[in-house]
């Protein structure tokens, strides 16, 4: 990506990171927490196309092992995540898609708190062990970026575990604190990745811990990401044995090439954005080499940078074009819809860790689809 389009981003950036924060807490795997939300109903996210019901759950995590990186004084890093996972039955709490308090302050207005989810929270599990994927959201952005994402996959009997990166975006805590983005200047750097490759390792032996409350197939772990949640998930995958697959979805590989190849799956998959060298090739070509398994790069030329999170579809729901201008929105969302680029993120990114996670083979990752002529194959 450019250093003339990431210094007119990043702000914005990190103004809708402040618009995609959630606003149900919890403690550890205990049950959430009463929520407010809006009492008008809002869009609703677009429907899950697995035949399971989604259930969900939050935790509110703390790593003692380590000070937090951008704020030192706090001899902890404290994290939030949502995990979404296949339900028999639901419950009578709809899962908010943000707090109206959090809307409140954000946008003066509680309207983004109206949007409405296919969740319900505490919902009663499916039984049985899950595949397990981790998601990373952008640069600025929260993990409810990713909930559509997240709610199509456990529909289809994924376990799903989203998180925020701390002080990388305004994050929501039990009792309504927020805490503010501290580290929300231009698009990231590599001490943002080794971060959040130790946020995310730390998630994983939380959720693969004896008390997580979640059954995990060990064996079937990935790890997905957007924008630098899509670069750190794949330098996740090179340090973390317990991660068999890496969708990096729009992100840009911020740290210098690994020594020893990456012998773990990996999809990349992107719009057309510019780099210091014109094209996409200019940075993820350099890392196509270190990748010694299986792997694919597609591209999605009419979608934008934002098209492979839920800021898309927002975007056409609401006016937010006080956080986005109009001026920026093709550099950001291209020309397709919102819901048509929800359904190629599904679509590919499920396909993917259908065949890396559960060894259910798909055409879509073999060559082009008439179903999806928006989609090429830039590196097979």
């Amino acid at each position: 990506m450019s250093q003339r389009f990431i210094r007119l981003v990043a702000p914005l950036a990190a103004l809708l990171g402040l618009l995609l924060v959630t606003g149900t807490s919890s403690a550890s795997a205990a049950p959430s927490e009463p929520f407010v939300q809006a009492t008008a109903a809002g869009p609703e996210l677009p429907a899950p196309t697995g035949n399971r019901l989604v259930g969900t759950r939050t935790l509110h995590l703390k790593d003692t092992s380590r000070p937090d990186p951008w704020k030192p004084d706090t001899n902890y890093r404290e994290l939030m995540a949502t995990v979404w996972y296949p339900a028999s039955l639901p419950s009578a709490r709809k899962a908010p898609f943000m707090s109206a308090r959090l809307s409140t302050t954000a946008f003066g207005t509680d309207a983004l708190s109206t949007v409405r989810t296919h969740a319900t929270i505490d919902a009663v599990p499916l039984p049985g062990r899950r595949p397990l994927v981790v998601l990373s959201p952008g640069f600025g952005m929260s993990r409810v970026s990713l909930t559509a994402l997240a709610e199509d996959l456990a529909s289809k009997g994924f376990l799903v575990a989203a998180l925020d990166h701390t002080y990388e975006a305004v994050v929501e805590f039990p009792g309504g604190r927020l805490e503010p983005c501290l580290n929300c200047t231009g698009q990231g750097g590599p001490d943002v990745v080794r971060s959040r490759v130790k946020d995310m390792r730390f998630l994983l032996d939380r959720l693969t811990g004896p008390h997580s409350g979640f059954l995990v197939d060990r064996s079937r772990i990935a790890i997905a990401g957007h924008a630098i949640g899509g670069s750190s998930a794949v330098e996740t995958a090179g340090l973390d044995p317990r991660v068999a697959a890496a969708v990096n979805m729009e992100g840009t590989f911020l740290t210098p090439p690994p020594a020893q190849l990456l012998a773990r799956p990996v999809l990349l998959i992107g719009a057309q954005w510019p780099t210091a060298g014109g094209t996409p090739a200019a940075n993820w070509a350099d890392r196509w080499a270190g990748f010694a398994d299986w792997k694919r790069w597609l591209s999605v030329p009419t979608a934008g940078h934002m098209s492979f999170s839920d800021a898309h579809w927002l975007y056409e729901q609401f006016d937010l074009t006080e956080v986005i201008p109009p001026v920026l929105a093709p550099a950001m969302f291209g020309t397709i819809s919102g819901e048509r680029a929800t359904e190629i993120t599904r679509a590919y990114v499920g396909a993917f860790l259908d065949l890396q996670l559960r060894c259910v083979p798909s055409t879509l990752l073999d060559k082009p689809s008439a179903r999806f002529p928006e989609v090429g194959f830039v590196r097979p």
